[in-house]
């Protein structure tokens, strides 16, 4: 009924059934006039239907004064029986305040209030928090709001930026990083004008749409917010600094029992012939490899961030403990090795594990070849990733709470550190900024990039939640028994 006047953004978050949703945005893209209709709909709902009253709060009395208008507009376009926007006066402490209702013939109602945890006493229902990081006291304002998700009622929480040490920004970090089981929501200016915003002003104006007027619009908005666009309107809160791990924070998690095996290949082993290759690696990997992956029972979660030539393969074996820690053992470094010797020991350790858990592989480029060929092997096992912002915007944050939490480790290697210490936030965003180390063993985040892709197996099979699988070996006949391995010495 609505979708067809309401943006993707938009519609993510209505249809988001979540008890706890927070969306960071962007100003002026419709987040609060979206949450208006999610409240007329619930409001309009029968008893029998589980329909709900709503106390919108805010820093603002005209935000406030706005969304009850946005509501009565959204009531009567759905054609819901509700009276018009009352301004209620209701005594508080010494003085009288303001307040804005509207009545449903459900007898369901949509409140106006303060943003005072005290407003909420004796309510039931939905509670929404707009521009939560510009009010006087966000966290009891939640604190309060979150009693009425016992009989049912839910919590939205809407906010553009204030500050990196604003407890806004602090909630996102933790939702991010999974410590709060919330929802969350992520809309730039930039990517609601994507999703057809300006074109959506033009139609409400009756004006014709073209790219070149949208881009000088987009212009003038941020020219209107000046040093204040990055908050404003790109989700970057102001920030002290911009290395994302701290160092101290590295070292506290630096394991030296963890091994790190490294191997390299001159420019002429891409062209040697294939049995000479083969029987190297695995003369290698017998040698270096093996002991140290059938020591490790407990499951264990592979992450890959690959590369040919340039850069260098990072491949991290990260063991989930019993008590839930996941704690690297093994990270193996490939420089300049032929594609085929990376699939052989890519294949030898997933044969080799006597407990895979699952891998991630970077599926980006040439990576994407090694990772097509590890999904058909194990499927179900493998997940390709495609890197982008987005994908990192969603991962950094869950490690780096996992480190501060001392639930995660890397290995005890300056190189390693390094790729580490290159990872800092550009547009709000941590991302892999440079590069390090010299002209013959340079580096680009390469090791920091691989932890994350284990981290990340391990966090996807985590939200699955399957059982372990169990199975019966039975012998069948092979044609090889007896004969001699090609590569045992």
């Amino acid at each position: 009924m609505t979708d067809d006047i309401l943006l993707p953004y938009q519609q993510a978050w209505i249809k988001d059934t979540a008890a706890v949703k927070v969306w960071e945005k962007s100003r002026r893209i419709g987040a609060s006039y979206v949450e208006a209709l999610a409240s007329v709909l619930e409001a309009a709902k029968s008893k029998e239907a589980r329909g709900q009253s709503t106390y919108y709060l805010s820093y603002s009395k005209e935000m406030t004064q706005q969304f009850a208008k946005d509501s009565a507009f959204w009531a009567k376009h759905i054609n819901a029986a509700a009276s018009e926007v009352e301004e209620v006066a209701l005594k508080d402490e010494d003085k009288d305040i303001t307040v804005y209702r509207i009545r449903f013939a459900s007898g369901f109602e949509i409140w106006g209030l303060p943003s005072t945890a005290r407003s909420l006493r004796s309510k039931q229902g939905r509670v929404i928090i707009d521009e939560a990081a510009f009010v006087d006291d966000m966290n009891e304002l939640i604190k309060a709001a979150m009693a009425l998700q016992m009989w049912g009622g839910c919590v939205r929480i809407l906010s553009t930026h204030n500050g990196d040490d604003n407890p806004f920004n602090e909630l996102v970090k933790e939702v991010r990083e999974g410590k709060k089981n919330y929802s969350l929501h992520r809309t730039t200016f930039d990517e609601a004008l994507e999703q057809g915003l300006y074109k959506r002003i033009c139609l409400v104006k009756s004006e014709a749409w073209s790219a070149e007027k949208q881009e000088q619009w987009r212009e003038e908005i941020i020219g209107d917010y000046g040093d204040g666009a990055d908050e404003e309107l790109f989700c970057i809160s102001t920030r002290a600094g911009t290395r994302y791990f701290p160092s101290a924070l590295l070292e506290s998690v630096s394991d030296p029992g963890a091994a790190v095996i490294r191997k390299s290949c001159e420019d002429g082993f891409t062209f040697e012939k294939e049995e000479k290759r083969v029987k190297e690696f695995d003369k290698w990997l017998k040698r270096e490899v093996r002991d140290i992956l059938l020591a490790h029972e407990n499951p264990v979660y592979i992450g890959e961030d690959f590369a040919r030539s340039g850069d260098l393969t990072s491949i991290f074996f990260d063991e989930e403990m019993p008590d839930g820690r996941l704690l690297t053992f093994l990270v193996i470094e490939l420089r300049n090795v032929p594609f085929s010797q990376q699939w052989q020991v890519i294949k030898y350790v997933m044969e080799t594990l006597p407990n895979l858990g699952s891998a991630a592989f970077d599926s980006r480029g040439n990576g994407q070849m090694i990772a097509e060929l590890a999904a058909q092997e194990w499927p179900g096992f493998v997940y390709q990733v495609m890197i982008t912002t987005k994908w990192y915007a969603e991962n950094f944050p869950g490690l780096k709470g996992a480190m501060e939490d001392n639930t995660t480790t890397i290995p005890d290697d300056p190189f390693i550190r390094d790729d580490f210490r290159v990872v800092g936030l550009k547009a709000g965003i941590p991302c892999v900024l440079e590069r390090s180390g010299g002209p013959r063993e340079r580096r680009h985040g390469d090791g920091a990039i691989g932890k994350l892709m284990a981290f990340y197996a391990h966090k996807e099979d985590d939200a699955k939640g399957y059982q372990p699988m169990t199975y019966e070996a039975v012998e069948t006949e092979n044609r090889y028994r007896g004969k001699k391995d090609l590569w045992d010495d």
